[in-house]
């Protein structure tokens, strides 16, 4: 890890210290003046850290997440607004009382480890469990054995991790007393019905309610959700908004949509908690959130709300693709295999995938003759250039890539061959029938 971020910090002159810390003992190489060991400084440290007063807009972190052109975005978010938002909605949704021990199982790194692991919940004064490590090691029964350990009140997970433990079985479940639960949560994607109702029934004991909550990296905190107790649930809506939230359902001419139809989803009002702008880009900013739909915030979800007012999310506006509840873009994906030296071209579309969500499918046209060998080697190249979780789960070797007239890739007719099925729609506008043809009968 410490040779990536050297190799990173190559590139960024602006860096002046990195603060390593001695995890397993292995052989690290130290940089001598930039680069300082933790337990050194802690040594040094004086036990009184007085909190710094700051203005309510001074800038708390930056966060990126993935962008449809490509370019990761730095969302900015600022302190007071932010926290206030982190802590209120903790306590509204999470109901959150003295005794209760909430597990939030998200990666500290990621917009909910921010606001639920860390900044919500200590500001509500809650106690929090903390776990790093995977949820099959030792065992499959790892978390229902935490769960039991520490007697967790509040279970606060991703619809991937749900279906993974459904895929494993009821066993590990059914061998740890979860008796102690009492409110569940998920959050990073929308829930499939069945597995809301495997969650209910098998971890909740038919007892818990579930809190849906749909909300985003740029939002800083829980939009709408389910009230524990005082909602009626719906498995796989994220209910109404939370209060002070304001969201529109419009179409592309930025026109309210009766109910029961689908459009772009906006937020009409702002929020405490709401993004300040992308650091460094803030033509981007105006550009991606507030020209489209002026007066609005476009959240860049479709979404539509059914007869009694329930929400439902129906996926991203644009090419992102959502894998285990994280943002990619598939031009980002794109880039990283064009920028082999045997690619020639490259497409990348999202398929449904039982344990993911979505899983990353790609087409690529090739500069050399295709074999196994370089099908491995894309997917390492594409793990080296993004990371682990952009790497394609399939990839297709292709001649050709389906096109219309004016030359832009028919990316809808890639996820229908893609997820296997035996319409692809209108193909009016398609150049070339032959490779059409080509990708559906020959998986190579």
């Amino acid at each position: 890890m410490k040779e990536t971020v050297d190799e990173a910090l190559a590139k960024s002159p602006s860096v002046q210290k990195c603060v390593v810390l001695r995890r397993v003992g292995n052989e690290v190489p130290m940089q001598p003046g930039r680069d300082l060991w933790w337990h050194e400084l802690m040594d040094a440290a004086d036990a009184h850290c007085p909190a710094t007063p700051l203005d309510s807009e001074t800038p708390l972190f930056i966060l990126y997440t993935s962008g449809s052109t490509g370019k990761p975005k730095g969302i900015r978010h600022t302190t007071a607004g932010y926290n206030l938002y982190a802590k209120r909605t903790f306590q509204w949704v999470f109901d959150h009382r003295e005794e209760d021990v909430y597990w939030c199982t998200a990666d500290c790194g990621w917009i909910t480890g921010h606001s639920y692991v860390v900044y919500g919940p200590l500001s509500a004064g809650a106690t929090v469990l903390l776990y790093e490590g995977a949820p099959n090691y030792p065992a499959e029964d790892r978390f229902w054995e935490l769960v039991e350990k520490y007697r967790v009140t509040i279970l606060y997970t991703a619809p991937t991790a749900i279906r993974a433990f459904i895929k494993w079985g009821d066993h590990h479940v059914e061998k740890h007393d979860l008796s102690s639960l009492r409110l569940l949560g998920t959050v990073g994607e929308g829930i499939n019905p069945e597995a809301w109702m495997w969650y209910y029934t098998k971890i909740g004991g038919g007892r818990c309610p579930i809190v849906d909550t749909w909300w985003q990296t740029e939002t800083g905190g829980i939009m709408m959700s389910p009230l524990p107790g005082a909602t009626p649930l719906k498995p796989g809506s994220c209910c109404k908004p939370l209060p002070g939230v304001v969201p529109k359902i419009v179409d592309e001419h930025g026109h309210e949509v009766p109910q029961g139809r689908g459009g772009m989803l906006c937020i009409a009002q702002p929020w405490p908690g709401m993004l300040r702008g992308i650091w460094g880009d803030e033509e981007r900013y105006r550009q991606q959130y507030w020209s489209k739909v002026p007066g609005m915030y476009l959240t860049g979800d479709n979404a539509r709300q059914d007869a009694d007012g329930y929400y439902w999310i129906m996926g991203r506006i644009d090419d992102v693709i959502n894998v285990s509840g994280h943002r990619l873009s598939t031009i980002e994906v794109e880039s990283a295999l064009v920028s082999h030296p045997q690619v020639a071209e490259a497409a990348v579309v999202g398929r449904p995938d039982s344990l993911k969500g979505q899983a990353i499918a790609a087409f690529v046209v090739l500069k050399t003759d295709p074999s196994e060998q370089l099908r491995s080697e894309l997917k390492l190249h594409v793990r080296k250039e993004i990371g682990a979780l952009a790497q394609p789960d399939d990839i297709r070797f292709t001649n050709a890539l389906p096109k219309t007239r004016s030359g832009k890739i028919m990316r809808r007719l890639l996820r229908d061959i893609a997820s296997g099925k035996e319409e692809v729609g209108d193909t009016t506008t398609l150049e070339d029938y032959s490779v059409l043809a080509k990708l559906r009968g020959d998986e190579e």
